[in-house]
């Protein structure tokens, strides 16, 4: 993205709510948040929950029903928001009200389009307000599923967003994906149709239990989302502005260091060197493991694992095993974990992986009809900064005029990835509040 310098002055909005912290340079525990083991886990026993219907296919009726709902936290003043905010590191200068926190299970599809189950975080403000302006925020990337938003027994860097907005006044939807948190199955990471579904689903989960509270969700959705979750974002976004729900409507869009172009920008840096080593290692395995099992990309891991980890690198991304064990499983760098083979899939994606990566990176090529925002951080070292460039330009080719928002060069424990998420919330929660 040019480090986010030299961009159209008419394109940049410059963010004050840089963090400038000194972290450590690195540590394994903490590269990257989505490994993380440092933070407290609910200690949960992985829960499957079936949709209760055999047919293919999930009625239209039944898509977000609500299966379950379970308080998982409290935070009955603003005054307990803000501390358990600032100690997980994240700005609580917008604090206005207290947070009520609430694990959702409902009713969705998988990506083939079958009946399952996901879950989700809600958070509500202990405010007066009886209708409810709405963000609906999208995590970033984590293996482990209690990891997941709706799986934290206590403010983490995962739930901080949904806690931001919440504590700010709005209500706060968090879908955990599918296969994360309480959902069954693997996790299909970066698949945006079925993080689409799942957050529109959750969405209307949240919607039919916030009755519930004495409250009720309005009309309008403001999406946000980090990461893999920008992505993801933006796919809600184009579902919501399409109609897919009669009750909701868009009211802007702002993701975060999102890898919006997977094949022509995020890979060759992944694959070049530019990002760090490590980050590398483990999103390209997450990705040929991922998409092997929804696109058979290969037969034997051996074809694009090297050896040892072509027996034992799948097994690491089942969702039960966590960052540490993550870290302490792969290489540490991308020469040492693909093959040839590996490599020139990445390089050269053919087939049944070109078609997909043709879906997944389509997440800006649309005409929305709201404020959009882009927000990045220089020198990014895990979302190679061409994404938001190319998001930009494709947006710009649909005579859209996205603001490019730079965040700077924020750290959380020495990542600017990592700090992006922080710092971008900080400035998203006082954009959205303008916009009312």
């Amino acid at each position: 993205m040019r480090q986010l310098t030299g961009l159209k002055a008419s394109a940049i909005v410059r963010s004050v709510d840089n963090m400038n912290s000194p972290y450590p340079e690195r540590n394994p525990r903490s590269v990257f948040r989505w490994l993380s083991t440092g933070m407290v886990l609910a200690c949960l026993a992985a829960t499957t929950v079936t949709a209760g219907a055999d047919s293919a296919t999930l009625p239209r009726s039944d898509r977000g029903r609500l299966v379950s709902a379970q308080q998982v936290s409290t935070l009955p003043t603003k005054q307990d928001a803000a501390a358990a905010l600032d100690a997980a590191g994240f700005d609580a200068s917008t604090v206005r009200f207290g947070t009520d926190a609430y694990r959702l299970v409902y009713r969705t599809v998988d990506p083939e389009g079958r009946p399952t189950t996901a879950s989700g975080l809600l958070v509500l403000p202990r405010s007066r307000e009886h209708q409810l302006r709405t963000v609906s925020f999208a995590h970033g990337t984590v293996s482990y599923r209690y990891d997941a938003p709706s799986s934290m027994d206590k403010v983490g860097f995962v739930s901080s967003p949904a806690i931001t907005y919440a504590s700010a006044g709005f209500a706060a939807v968090a879908p955990d994906y599918l296969g994360l948190g309480a959902g069954p199955g693997f996790h299909p990471w970066m698949d945006v149709p079925s993080e689409t579904t799942a957050s529109l689903d959750m969405l209307r989960a949240a919607r039919a239990f916030v009755p519930r509270t004495g409250r009720a969700l309005g009309h309008d959705v403001l999406a946000t989302g980090f990461s893999q979750g920008a992505s993801a974002a933006m796919g809600l976004a184009q579902s919501l502005q399409a109609g897919d729900d009669r009750w909701f409507r868009l009211e802007a869009v702002a993701p975060v260091s999102g890898a919006y172009d997977f094949r022509n920008a995020e890979t060759p840096a992944l694959l070049n060197g530019s990002l760090d080593p490590k980050a590398s290692v483990l999103y390209a395995a997450y990705f040929l493991v991922a998409w092997n099992r929804l696109h058979h990309l290969y037969d034997s891991p051996a074809e694009v694992f090297q050896a040892p980890y072509d027996g034992t690198v799948e097994a690491l991304f089942d969702g039960s095993h966590t960052g540490r064990q993550l870290f302490a499983g792969t290489p540490n760098t991308i020469n040492a974990l693909l093959t040839p083979r590996g490599f020139d899939m990445l390089r050269h994606p053919a087939g049944r992986l070109a078609a997909a990566l043709q879906v997944a990176d389509s997440t800006c090529a649309w005409t929305p009809r709201v404020p959009v925002r882009l927000y990045a951080a220089s020198a990014d070292e895990q979302a190679a900064n061409a994404n938001t460039d190319r998001c930009e330009a494709a947006l710009q080719s649909h005579g859209v005029s996205a603001a490019v928002v730079n965040l700077g060069t924020p750290e959380f424990e020495g990542s600017r990835h990592l700090g992006s998420n922080v710092a971008g919330t900080a400035a998203i929660v006082r954009w959205f509040s303008r916009l009312r």
